[in-house]
């Protein structure tokens, strides 16, 4: 099916954007909200977004005007009638997400599909609500989705082959890169990431190093930004409500004590003026102090070692498990860790190269990793336990490049 047609329920920050990006594609999007003051400041956000193009003499004005004149601001769904496509930028809130679905399956046509912005919720309960579970799907744009080229299409047990496919080609048009993936909690990127930022966390709490030696060592490495610089960019409190979600969805996942901190002292990361670190004349004093009180509690774990490793195993392990569990296929995978994280790995000759996690293990030596995850496990725990898929490709003499043959094939 073609889409000429679009919809975006939810005018804030990620939707606006995403009605940009579909009006950019040259498709006319309504754009609808409940507060008239909401869908002022979305469409201003889109005009904003323009005009910098035009300041920079990308576009002209009239083309701008072209554009912005594309999107149908509403507080209604009187303009749903016709919509071949709904992409939902809701709170993170269950219920919020269903009561928009069932109030969107009574006005839309039935090929309509629904598609959720959600990062980490499931699709499938979205769509039980609905006549049409088939038709519902996950389009999860990454932040600024203006952008970002990166589009997880999140296909949940009922959603059908050709909703998948019309969602494929739709994100194409779109410019972007679509990802297929199976639903699971977090889906691909976050649920990879969750480990890496939570251990990244945990190395901070007990110690091991702050968050600045943190942040410097994994850029180091060839990450385009640390762990904590990227919590405070994309918000502490989007941060906190994945973890929340992710912790009751995955065994032996625990939301780390300084996040919760951070959440309920309203120190929500950049845009507030202060999250990990301060910005303008705010100070990670505070932050210090919760590492104090943290530190000080009976039992507090303390003084352990940081190492680049005690975050990229856990990552790495995790996509060894994505692959096992069929969550997306394995080129996909690296390709969404590239595109939606910038992932890159620099060489021993200081070359910067962009490169998944599943390469990466590859170009280690994939008996590497499991010897590296052996050792943080005796160190950390069982949170560092190689997953089978690892000790099956090393028991098959399956190591990676030097081989021939890891996660991926080479030719030697």
């Amino acid at each position: 099916m073609y889409i000429f047609k679009a919809a975006v329920v939810g005018a804030g920050f990620m939707g606006a954007e995403i009605a940009q990006v579909i009006t950019y594609a040259g498709l006319p999007v309504v754009l609808k909200d409940i507060d008239q003051e909401m869908l002022d400041k979305g469409m201003d956000a889109i005009r904003a977004i323009y005009q910098r193009r035009v300041d920079k003499g990308k576009m002209t004005a009239t083309t701008m005007q072209e554009k912005v004149d594309l999107v149908i601001p509403t507080l209604s769904y009187d303009e749903f009638a016709d919509v071949d496509i709904v992409i939902e930028a809701v709170p993170e809130d269950m219920k919020v997400k269903q009561r928009v679905f069932a109030e969107l399956d009574e006005v839309c046509p039935p090929e309509t599909i629904f598609a959720s912005n959600t990062s980490a919720l499931s699709i499938q309960e979205m769509g039980s609500v609905t006549q049409r579970p088939h038709k519902v799907i996950g389009m999860h744009f990454f932040s600024p989705a203006h952008l970002m080229k990166l589009v997880e299409v999140v296909r949940s047990p009922d959603t059908d082959q050709e909703t998948v496919d019309d969602v494929v080609q739709f994100s194409e048009e779109l410019r972007k890169i679509p990802v297929v993936v199976k639903e699971c909690p977090g889906f691909l990127v976050n649920r990879l990431l969750v480990p890496y930022l939570f251990e990244a966390i945990l190395s901070l709490q007990e110690g091991a190093a702050t968050a600045s030696e943190i942040d410097r060592a994994m850029t180091e490495f060839g990450w385009p930004m640390g762990p904590f610089t990227l919590m405070d960019m994309i918000g502490i409190g989007v941060a906190y409500h994945t973890a929340v979600y992710m912790a009751s969805k995955k065994d032996g996942l625990t939301v780390p004590p300084l996040l919760e901190k951070l959440y309920q002292a309203g120190r929500l990361g950049e845009k507030a003026g202060a999250g990990f670190y301060g910005y303008g004349d705010q100070t990670d004093e505070p932050v210090q102090e919760m590492l104090r009180e943290i530190q000080a509690r009976p039992g507090a774990i303390t003084g352990t070692e940081f190492s680049v490793d005690r975050l990229m195993m856990p990552f790495v392990n995790e996509a060894a498990l994505c692959v096992m569990e069929g969550i997306a296929n394995i080129n996909d995978i690296d390709l969404a860790c590239i595109a939606g994280l910038g992932m890159q790995v620099r060489q021993e000759d200081g070359q910067v190269v962009r490169m998944g996690p599943l390469e990466y293990a590859d170009s280690v030596g994939l008996d590497v990793i499991v010897e590296k995850l052996e050792k943080l496990e005796e160190k950390f725990g069982p949170r560092f336990h190689p997953v089978d898929l690892l000790y099956q490709k090393v028991k098959a003499g399956e190591l990676g490049k030097k081989t021939g043959r890891g996660f991926m094939e080479y030719t030697t």
